[in-house]
């Protein structure tokens, strides 16, 4: 029989007058995180490709229409919001899933299928997209700039292509780190709109705005605006590229589009809502540029609806400044296998927007206009997208449902028809 004082544990050693943990208690797990880095942890365990492509979807581009639409045409324009963004999950879904099922991008799928002149006007006009994206981030953060801290409208166009830069520079030190980031930049934005829905009860006469119709003076070319600003040709680009590199179930990647996208859709709707709320009926201020005057006019209503309007652009501008130059590295790259530097990229997209802000033309009338000239670029991604999707060979057990091949036409065909009501209304006035 053992004795008892043989089994007895070891007293705990000490070292330098302090006990040291017994090697046979309990394992402690790893202390708690302080709580910030509890909260950045999470965020970025949460972040995927639909936060990036999300940005992409309230980039001042959505701040110059969706405030014009509202200043202009009150709600009656609202229906379009709401169908392009539920449209737009359907495309983005369809991006990803290309993405994950085939572990390339759309451009590099375009590539392997169709002939070398096709391939190389597709690239060409997703190049063009690109560069619109390209001005309508850097003229509206400039903007921002400009009204918050009086900066000339020049210089804060360098700065903001500078800061895209500085995000994109994230990408190399971990896809997390980038989409963290982008996933901050987009609450900052969610909250401004939070604060400026709750000042002004902005969603109280918004089912009026549900009713389809395209009444008004203007009104095809905001909604081309609108449609172009919502349904991104060049996030389709991206979100294909950014889903081809991650390993997660398509059921995570719906999930991420649909929480993602849906917080975009809210700033949508609420920036047009409350444009119609404070400044419908000549309630805009003297100031020629909307942009500029959409912020005299909510600072009649307050400071802080001012400075909240600005702060989401600036950050809108900023967030989504790398996404355009990361989309035009993705489209060269996939459709003709080549690549220049980022920083190169960036200082060639950045002449046009300069040149608009140099010359002290209509901010606001070119951010108009180059959601226009995207929304001429939906359906170059679309066709291609819908056509890879539905083919059973590529696709496997992920192929289209025909609903959804269906739903997939009809977006297309009435971007189409809109894109045809525009050129009219542009040459008949």
């Amino acid at each position: 029989m053992l004795d008892p004082r043989q089994t007895r544990r070891p007293a705990p050693v000490e070292e330098d007058g302090v006990p040291l943990v017994d090697a046979v208690a309990p394992a402690q797990g790893p202390p708690a995180p302080p709580p910030g880095v509890a909260v950045v942890r999470g965020l970025r365990r949460l972040c995927g490709p639909g936060v990036v492509v999300a940005v992409a979807y309230v980039d001042p581009g959505n701040f110059a229409t969706n405030t014009e639409a509202g200043a202009s045409l009150g709600v009656r324009l609202l229906w379009v919001v709401v169908v392009a963004s539920a449209a737009a999950m359907l495309v983005q879904y369809l991006a990803a899933k290309a993405g994950s099922v085939t572990g390339r991008s759309l451009p590099e799928l375009c590539r392997d299928r169709y002939p070398k002149g096709v391939n190389r006007f597709l690239w060409v006009q997703a190049e063009i997209v690109s560069m619109a994206t390209d001005v309508a981030e850097v003229l509206g953060a400039a903007v921002a700039l400009s009204l918050l801290f009086g900066l000339p409208l020049p210089v804060g166009g360098l700065l903001a292509g500078a800061f895209g830069v500085g995000l994109l520079a994230l990408r190399p030190q971990g896809r997390r780190r980038f989409e963290a980031a982008v996933a901050a930049l987009l609450l900052v934005v969610l909250a401004c709109y939070v604060y400026q829905v709750l000042t002004v009860g902005a969603f109280a006469g918004a089912a009026a705005g549900l009713q389809p119709s395209l009444a008004g003076q203007g009104a095809a070319l905001l909604a081309a605006g609108i449609v172009g600003a919502t349904v991104m040709p060049h996030a389709i680009y991206v979100h294909s590229s950014l889903a081809s590199t991650h390993r997660i179930p398509l059921r995570t990647h719906r999930f991420d589009i649909v929480a993602s996208l849906s917080a975009a859709a809210f700033v949508n709707v609420s920036i047009l809502l409350v444009a119609a709320t404070v400044l419908s009926g000549g309630r805009l201020g003297e100031a020629t540029d909307t942009l500029t005057a959409a912020y005299e006019g909510f600072g009649a209503v307050g400071a802080g609806m001012a400075a909240a309007f600005a702060l989401a652009l600036l950050v809108a501008g900023l967030a989504a400044s790398g996404v355009g130059t990361l989309a035009g590295d993705i489209v060269m790259a996939g459709f003709v296998r080549r690549r220049i530097p980022l920083v190169t990229r960036r200082l060639l997209t950045l002449g046009p927007a300069m040149l608009v802000l140099c010359l002290q033309g209509s901010t606001t009338q070119a951010l108009v206009l180059s959601q226009v000239v995207l929304s001429f670029g939906v359906p170059f991604a679309l066709l291609p997208l819908v056509h890879i999707t539905a083919d059973r060979a590529l696709m496997g057990r992920q192929v289209n449902r025909r609903l959804t091949t269906v739903l997939a036409v009809v977006i297309t065909l009435l971007v189409c028809a809109l894109n045809v009501a525009v050129i009219s209304a542009l040459f008949t006035g």
